[in-house]
């Protein structure tokens, strides 16, 4: 890897990992999970991880939307109405070393594997796609399963839009 891609993915993770903090706080959850890193990749500036979801004729607000369903879904299976449940605001944002989720480390460390087998090896919002759809289980599978993606397709529109980017 050149320095510029170090610098370039250096970058990235850092937003990456950032956002991922911000959308978990928005949603009142403590530690990012996968569905958040999610989230994160598709409001970078690298559209590659929107084009691919694209490719399955969904938003980024079909995502949000169907997590949000996914949330209020998991409360109700254990008896609570969400809409009696008073928002959470946001925590302050977290001081010190990065934490999240295993499973989203899990999913961080897989974007980033694949990022080194790609051409060129540089870290893409569509690696994160990719290794959000090879999970079978959690939020982040059942919201992709909720809007009817099939995980090989998009795993496919992914590696297409990286492909098309230099």
């Amino acid at each position: 890897m050149g320095i510029r891609n170090a610098i370039h993915d250096m970058g990235a993770m850092k937003l990456l990992l950032t956002g991922a903090e911000a959308e978990a706080r928005a949603l009142g959850d403590e530690l990012p999970g996968p569905e958040h890193l999610l989230l994160a990749a598709l409001a970078l500036p690298d559209d590659s991880g929107r084009e691919a979801l694209a490719a399955s004729g969904v938003t980024v607000e079909d995502v949000r939307r169907s997590l949000t369903a996914s949330h209020v879904a998991a409360l109700r299976s254990v008896g609570v109405d969400a809409d009696s449940v008073p928002p959470t605001p946001p925590g302050p944002a977290p001081h010190g070393p990065y934490r999240a989720s295993g499973s989203a480390n899990d999913v961080f460390q897989r974007a980033v594997a694949i990022s080194k087998t790609a051409r060129p090896k540089k870290l893409r919002t569509a690696h994160v796609v990719m290794a959000v759809a090879e999970l079978e289980h959690g939020t982040a599978a059942r919201v992709l399963r909720d809007l009817g993606i099939e995980r090989a397709a998009l795993i496919a529109a992914a590696d297409e839009a990286i492909r098309a980017r230099p």
